[in-house]
């Protein structure tokens, strides 16, 4: 049985679902997929603007949702109020995802989407990486269609291009949270920082690229093809960045890793 095939039996067994969406490729998959399986009643999408999602995975959500007919809801993130993700534990995406399947939680049982089942965009990919949002998920009784049906990243970067959406080639975005090391307290001031520094750097062509933060000193990561020439617009993001608050920066030799931070907890 192909993936679309598997991915329509799924849904023909959960007829209402309420997407978290967070402006990824892999959500943007499962909404489109939502909708077109189940139609737009049945299949809104909720997005939390939270202080750690980039305003520009905001915008994406927004074009895409009005693009594709889906029925977007805008929610307000909450954990910037709670202490155990300001803390920045190393479990600290477990407080953060708690924290939006509250809320999708409360849609449900306050009788506007009575009998919906909150889905993700999360996929098998992911399950070979330290993922604290996981539990939350499981928790929460979030289902994961992705994952159910074992579709992994490369797969669904292939449908996502075979139904022509825009952002089937996006890069990775995960939220701003993940550029502090863990025990650096998060604030809404640094992920501000974060997020306007990572702005220069697409500005200039580095569409797949973190800013690391350690303090006064920010550690750019960008696609190995593309540290040298990074290397040359140094002189260029040191003066962008001091005047944003980094008294340092320097380039990561080995390039852009996804979940970098991780490795000392792996």
């Amino acid at each position: 049985m192909s993936s679309i095939a598997t991915l329509e039996s799924w849904f023909e067994k959960t007829p209402k679902v309420l997407v978290a969406l967070s402006g990824g490729v892999d959500s943007c998959l499962v909404a489109f997929l939502s909708r077109r399986f189940l139609g737009k009643t049945f299949a809104p999408a909720v997005i939390s603007v939270s202080a750690s999602l980039k305003k520009r995975d905001l915008l994406i959500a927004r074009k895409f949702c009005n693009k594709y007919d889906i029925h977007l809801e805008e929610i307000s993130g909450q954990e910037i109020n709670d202490e155990k993700y300001l803390s920045n534990p190393v479990n600290r995406c477990f407080y953060c995802k708690s924290s939006l399947y509250i809320s999708l939680r409360s849609m449900i049982d306050n009788g506007n989407y009575s009998g919906y089942t909150i889905i993700n965009g999360n996929n098998l990919s992911d399950t070979g990486d330290y993922r604290p949002g996981l539990k939350a998920a499981s928790d929460y009784s979030a289902r994961s269609p992705l994952i159910e049906c074992k579709i992994k990243k490369v797969e669904i970067r292939r449908l996502a291009k075979s139904f022509n959406l825009f952002v089937w080639n996006k890069p990775a975005s995960p939220c701003l949270s993940s550029r502090f090391p863990y025990g650096e307290r998060i604030t809404l001031a640094k992920l501000r920082q974060v997020e306007q520094a990572e702005d220069y750097l697409i500005s200039l062509g580095y569409l797949d690229s973190r800013v690391r933060y350690y303090g006064d000193m920010a550690r750019i990561e960008v696609a190995s093809n593309q540290v040298a020439k990074l290397k040359t617009d140094m002189p260029v993001l040191s003066k962008l960045f001091r005047d944003i608050g980094f008294s340092k920066c320097e380039v990561d030799e080995e390039g852009l890793v996804s979940g970098k931070l991780n490795r000392i907890i792996i």
